[in-house]
């Protein structure tokens, strides 16, 4: 099926630019592994290089890269997807984007507490932009 009738309603509220990005990633993978859930990661692995999830969308980060340990890695490598949370991020960044997101208490976390809450809020406004 052709990315474009799968893709996820984050990436749909997104930018052109990363609809394209993660359109292409899809319809490559689909080529090399088939349909699933292989063709959708590597999609997204590809996406969160230039992107970050802020909310209920994608954003361009301000440089291009591996969001999280386990982007930096290979597929066997250990550690956990931050869900598109740009944690590579400096903690001004993040605190940046928990303002935004209104995370309450930001200002006594430190980078991994900023990370995980920025994780759950963006989780939260999926919800709500999905009902």
């Amino acid at each position: 099926m052709p990315a474009s009738e799968e893709m996820p309603s984050t990436i749909s509220r997104s930018p052109k630019h990363a609809q394209e990005i993660w359109s292409k990633a899809h319809d490559s993978a689909v080529g090399s592994y088939g349909e699933g859930e292989r063709a959708h990661r590597t999609a997204f692995a590809a996406l969160k290089h230039e992107y970050e999830k802020v909310g209920d969308h994608w954003e361009q980060k301000e440089r291009s890269g591996p969001s999280d340990r386990k982007a930096e890695g290979t597929v066997a490598s250990s550690g956990q997807t931050q869900g598109g949370v740009d944690a590579n991020a400096s903690k001004e960044h993040l605190m940046a984007v928990a303002k935004k997101l209104d995370v309450s208490r930001r200002s006594s976390m430190n980078k991994a507490e900023l990370v995980e809450a920025i994780r759950k809020a963006n989780d939260r406004e999926t919800r709500k932009a999905r009902s």
